[in-house]
């Protein structure tokens, strides 16, 4: 927990959309410091980027939804992209393929955006 205190508040209020962004931004990051020569890193890479980049793309999609439906459709397409993302973190940090210090804050943010997700379907679908 410690150092990111005061910072996990203000993220709790900030709009989904907003949060994403950052997250999409983080990964972005995080790919291109992938190993190079490392053909897995490689395409876990590839597969994370497609990911986290969809889950972006697709609330965007929602905020612009002309029905209920529609919006929980394309948050529900989000969510299930957060939920690969994570999957792709947790293997870049079993792999071996980063330390796994460097991966904490994010698989957490990946779970987090998830949920929130998850419960914006929720809500929608009511």
């Amino acid at each position: 927990m410690g150092h990111g205190g005061s910072k996990r508040g203000q993220s709790e209020l900030e709009p989904i959309e907003e949060r994403v962004y950052r997250f999409v931004v983080r990964v972005v990051k995080l790919v291109r410091a992938l190993p190079k020569d490392d053909m897995a890193a490689q395409i876990i890479g590839r597969q994370l980027l497609r990911a986290a980049t969809s889950i972006g793309a697709n609330v965007e999609e929602a905020l612009g939804a002309v029905s209920r439906r529609d919006f929980a459709h394309k948050m529900s397409i989000a969510a299930k992209e957060a939920r690969e993302a994570n999957y792709w973190l947790r293997l870049i940090r079993d792999g071996g393929i980063l330390l796994a210090e460097l991966l904490v804050d994010i698989i957490d943010e990946s779970l987090q955006i998830s949920k929130i997700l998850r419960a914006t379907v929720q809500t929608a679908r009511q």
